[in-house]
């Protein structure tokens, strides 16, 4: 039990396990016997814990049991639509081809996850910046114009009066405000862990702009790109649906899919079931794609193609956000620049004037 337990927390880098599938499926193709290839795999790999489950993963086949029986011991690392896909192959006599085909599917995805990565590392790293620099003068350089700017003798104006309240607050509670702030970023982290507070979080992170569009697309991609692999590999379309709703990291499109699985036990087809209002996030284009796809017996192609459409689709947004974002990220920069010097420059321009009169 407890080797169970352990085995369902041990888990590898993505890229590691594209790499294992790619390497199984040439060895595979080339006629080598499975546990061979695993005994070279396991030989091939720098990484101690995938090491460790590979041997398992060995003494399983040896013991005369199919390989994703063998695999699905470890869930962290090969997933449920991993391991149906395989099991699945096994049964149709397809593994040769699946595997291949697995691993182009994988090598996709790794793709996916890095672009939505590359789109939101611009502004990430602008607005931390912003925040390190904000913090830096309120901390070590705001605080040293509260006593210059209180012995001028003429009245302030309202932004160097609001400059100095900013200044006095970062120098009596500058850490406090700091280590309350991580406190709450921390807390916050929590909290939309909890599984009810987390769907509602991830719903409202569909509707935010520009992010929204950018998890909506990448979860649509997934779905589609991961349906339409279990749909061409001859598992039930409702199995398939529950198992691609497993694979899916926003709980909203989770909870969605898998009631829509639900609706076709009573006769309902997926893109009708899919223009209830109720499954919003899912685009309009994707239902009528998919109706067709289930009227002309072609889902799975259709779905493939829906998800090299959202590929495409995130790929131009992830090449257009950086441009989108600059000039606000400017503005909102310059505005700042700009208050900070209207409030320094405004009353040392006051003081000389008094004093020429």
């Amino acid at each position: 039990m407890n080797n169970t337990a352990h085995n369902k927390r041990i888990s590898v880098p993505f890229q590691e396990r594209i790499l294992f599938t790619k390497h199984l499926s040439t060895m595979y193709k080339a006629g080598i016997p499975l546990p061979e290839i695993i005994q070279t795999l396991i030989l091939q790999t720098k990484l101690e814990a995938f090491k460790k489950a590979l041997k398992h993963v060995l003494a399983e086949i040896e013991n005369g049991q199919p390989l994703s029986k063998a695999l699905s011991h470890y869930p962290k690392i090969f997933d449920q639509f991993y391991v149906s896909l395989i099991q699945i192959s096994e049964e149709s006599g397809t593994l040769e081809d699946n595997l291949d085909f697995l691993a182009v599917q994988m090598s996709k995805d790794y793709s996916l996850r890095k672009k939505v990565k590359a789109a939101l590392l611009y502004p990430g790293i602008v607005l931390s910046s912003m925040l390190i620099l904000g913090t830096f003068l309120g901390i070590f350089i705001l605080p040293k114009l509260v006593d210059f700017f209180e012995s001028f003798d003429i009245e302030l104006p309202v932004t160097t009066k609001i400059l100095l309240f900013i200044a006095k607050t970062m120098e009596s509670h500058g850490i406090l405000i700091i280590i309350l702030t991580v406190v709450f970023i921390t807390l916050f982290r929590f909290v939309v862990q909890i599984p009810k507070i987390k769907f509602y979080w991830h719903t409202v992170l569909i509707k935010l702009p520009v992010v929204g569009i950018l998890v909506s697309y990448s979860q649509v991609a997934r779905f589609a790109r991961n349906l339409g692999t279990l749909v061409k590999s001859g598992i039930p379309i409702v199995k398939s649906l529950e198992i691609t709703s497993q694979t899916l990291s926003n709980l909203k499109y989770q909870k969605d899919l898998y009631e829509i699985a639900g609706t076709l036990n009573k006769g309902k087809l997926i893109g009708v079931s899919m223009e209830n209002k109720k499954y919003w996030e899912f685009p309009a284009i994707v239902s009528k794609m998919i109706s067709v796809g289930e009227k002309s017996g072609k889902l799975d192609e259709v779905l493939l193609y829906l998800s090299e459409f959202y590929d495409d689709e995130i790929d131009d947004l992830s090449k257009n956000l950086s441009t989108i974002l600059e000039p606000i990220l400017l503005v909102i920069m310059g505005l700042g620049v700009g208050f900070v010097a209207l409030s320094i420059i405004t009353p040392i321009y006051e003081l000389t004037g008094s004093i020429r009169k």
